[in-house]
């Protein structure tokens, strides 16, 4: 999906702040009891659900030119044994695309399983011997799946490796992938967009979302922009400055007025101008070469920390038996997934899934991870509808789920001990991540949105104005869904107001 995801090696969110806060809100309205059991929750006693949409809603719907039957939503109390009824049911059983909304089924599966305290670490192995600052030997390196290897955390791997004594590697680096059992993707097959970081694959040792960030600063006394580029990567001729557009033009679409060459991995050239008028931009792009971009970030790092390698970065695997030198450990779970809910991230959710099966099987393969996640779904909600997950994310054209299912998985999660992890790592309406823009009343719902070219989705938690909460789950499947934002706007608000 085209991801708000956040851009490349920028710098860490205060999460635990926000954990607190929004963590607090929530117990402050009445947090469920925490000692819920981990067994599958039956659907409660149903009575006959509304299943005529608010007239807001219809009005929405014709507004925005969509037939009824292009939405599927469920509104129901969060507590698996409160009201028996949901307020609306509409297409509720019927399985449809859910996009990004996807992510609430890997994110809440992997808080459950792995914890949010969980964890990665990416071992680094010396072989050979130092003396006098340089290593007879070479650096090994062990990809395990960590979702945020971005550019400061690669700094502080090399700044270890120079405090075991060695600058100069008289041998090479190796890039141990082995973790991940997965083939090589087209970044293009999806949707004809290789250089976008939405389409960026997993990849057991994956280095700043295999993506690039570009920053342009415009320098009106010399007539040109600097551009400034992370992470820095051996081998790539990069284009330093750029001229200025003439005096007085707008900030429009300065992308395309750039006129950039990205499709030569070794080299990125600009054919045209940036506006000065834009101020100071950034630009994330994903590697024209992603199976190399590893290698190229780990050299081109430790060189411009001063470090020397006579040889090369290749792939292989660490020998048996050797030992690590030293590990550098992930963010948690916890903040793992608040990346990815509020901000849509596709490759960090597939990682994430695919941890379910590393986790397992000590190698993660995308049906290893379908696997692990059909048998708790199943010790979890029972007889409700299996999602179709496919990678996990919701980049995806195949993946399946109904308004009905995910609705009941959310009403589990409410019950669940993760509960505050989970809910704290959910756009905000009309405040923070995918959710900022929303004309929904600020500050009501916590909810996890989608979109596609023919879907647009939320789903998650609203306030009521009465106190209680409420699970939404609105998903439109249709090739206008682009201008379904309003529809779903009117349903948040619609949750809202049951007084």
């Amino acid at each position: 999906m085209r991801s708000a995801s956040r851009p490349p090696g920028v710098k860490r969110l205060p999460v635990l702040r926000a954990l607190v806060v929004a963590a607090f809100s929530w117990l402050c309205a009445g947090l469920p009891g925490l000692a819920q059991a981990q067994t599958a929750v039956s659907a409660p006693a149903s009575a006959p659900p509304q299943t005529a949409l608010p007239a807001e809603v219809e009005a929405a719907l014709a507004r925005a030119k969509l037939p009824r039957d292009a939405l599927a939503v469920m509104v129901v109390d969060a507590q698996p044994g409160g009201r028996a009824a949901p307020r609306l049911a509409h297409r509720a059983q019927v399985p449809v695309n859910p996009a990004s909304v996807m992510k609430l089924v890997t994110t809440y599966a992997a808080l459950e399983q792995l914890g949010p305290a969980y964890t990665w670490n990416t071992p680094v192995y010396v072989q050979g011997t130092v003396q006098d600052g340089s290593l007879r030997g070479n650096v090994y390196i062990e990809g395990r799946g960590d979702p945020k290897l971005v550019m400061e955390r690669l700094w502080m791997l090399m700044r270890r490796l120079q405090a075991q004594g060695i600058h100069v590697i008289i041998g090479d680096i190796v890039l141990d992938r082995s973790a991940f059992d997965v083939p090589e993707q087209d970044p293009a097959r999806f949707d004809g967009e290789p250089l976008r970081p939405y389409n960026a694959a997993p990849d057991a040792l994956l280095i700043n979302y295999k993506s690039s960030v570009m920053t342009f600063v415009p320098d009106p006394a010399a007539g040109l922009a600097r551009v400034q580029y992370d992470p820095p990567l051996a081998g790539v001729q990069r284009q330093a400055t750029v001229a200025l557009a003439a005096r007085g033009a707008e900030c429009g679409d300065w992308r395309a007025a750039l006129r950039a060459e990205l499709a030569d991995p070794a080299r990125v050239v600009f054919q045209g101008v940036y506006p000065g008028a834009c101020g100071e931009r950034v630009w994330p792009v994903a590697a024209a070469d992603p199976r190399g971009f590893a290698g190229r970030a780990v050299e081109g790092m430790w060189r411009e920390l001063g470090g020397k390698l006579t040889g090369s970065v290749r792939e292989g695997k660490v020998p048996q038996g050797l030992k690590p030198a030293f590990g550098v450990t992930s963010p948690t779970l916890a903040e793992v997934v608040r990346d990815v809910n509020k901000f849509s991230n596709n490759v960090m959710a597939q990682q994430v899934f695919l941890t379910l099966a590393l986790q397992k099987n000590g190698v993660a393969s995308f049906d290893g991870a379908r696997e692990v996640l059909r048998q708790w779904w199943v010790a979890r909600l029972g007889d409700a509808e299996l999602p179709l997950a496919d990678n996990g994310a919701g980049l995806s054209r195949d993946a399946r789920l109904t308004a009905q299912a995910l609705a009941r998985m959310l009403q589990v999660a409410w019950a669940s001990p993760v509960m505050p992890e989970l809910v704290a790592s959910l756009p905000i309406s009309g405040v923070d991540g995918t959710l900022r823009r929303s004309q929904s009343r600020a500050g009501t719902a916590h909810l996890k949105t989608g979109s596609l070219r023919d879907v647009m989705a939320i789903a998650g938690y609203v306030h009521g104005a009465s106190g209680r909460r409420y699970v939404l789950v609105a998903m439109v499947n249709h090739p206008g869904a682009g201008a379904a934002r309003p529809v779903l706007d009117s349903l948040i608000d619609w949750t809202a107001r049951d007084q």
